[in-house]
């Protein structure tokens, strides 16, 4: 479990992060669950609203939201947010920061601004011991104007302070208001283990079980999620 704590002067204007599974994108409660490909002489196919990975990528995690709106007009931003001075913290009041473009010096980013954002967090984050959370950007959420770089954060030990969150602004024309809520960083926990991988040729009982699956996959509809998904494990 991911605690989430902020001061409590803060408590009552901040949104609350939340997980993911709580919030679900709009577009994908607006999706049709079937369409017409036209490039398939008009036979219809599921749509991604059938396709479990991403379904659970949406869902997985906790969200964290944007502490306030931002207004983005000619390439400037902007707020009307006045949260009291805390004489017991040292914290930001400002939601947004940014990071000289120099700084992103040597990596392929592509910078659409002179700078690289920097979406301020006002909660504290813990892990449980022996985890670390990995923040990145809220995933399959290609919507946002934005992408928010990934980082793994050793927050079972540093639970007590605040990981913002670098991200690049994609949309250049982008005009309008960033609502109060919006997810700007997804978290999961992960072990704080060194990553080990075997490489190994099949056997003919992998090779007879991958024939078995993929005759499967072919046959049925909804295969990997009757029998290989396991229920509610992606939160």
């Amino acid at each position: 479990m991911i605690t989430a704590r902020c001061h409590p002067k803060l408590a009552p204007l901040l949104p609350r992060p939340t997980v993911a599974g709580d919030a679900l994108p709009e577009w994908l409660r607006q999706m049709p669950s079937e369409v017409t490909a036209e490039t398939l002489r008009g036979e219809a196919v599921r749509t991604l609203k059938h396709c479990p990975p991403i379904i659970d990528a949406l869902s997985g995690g906790v969200l964290i939201p944007l502490a306030t709106d931002v207004h983005v007009c000619d390439g400037e931003m902007a707020w009307d947010w006045d949260p009291p001075v805390l004489d017991d913290a040292l914290i930001t009041r400002s939601p947004v920061g940014v990071h000289v473009p120099e700084q992103a010096s040597g990596a392929p980013f592509t910078l659409q601004t002179n700078a690289v954002v920097k979406f301020m967090n006002f909660w504290t984050l813990e892990a449980p011991k022996g985890m670390s959370l990995l923040f990145t950007h809220p995933l399959n959420r290609e919507e946002l104007p934005f992408r928010t770089l990934s980082g793994i954060v050793d927050c079972d030990l540093f639970r007590d302070g605040y990981v913002h969150f670098p991200a690049l602004w994609t949309a250049p024309d982008f005009e309008g208001t960033l609502a109060k809520g919006t997810p700007v960083a997804q978290v999961f926990a992960i072990p704080r283990a060194e990553q080990s991988l075997t490489v190994a040729d099949m056997d003919a009982d992998a090779i007879a079980r991958n024939r078995e699956i993929q005759s499967a996959l072919g046959a049925e509809r909804g295969v990997y999620r009757k029998r290989f998904r396991h229920a509610n494990s992606h939160g």
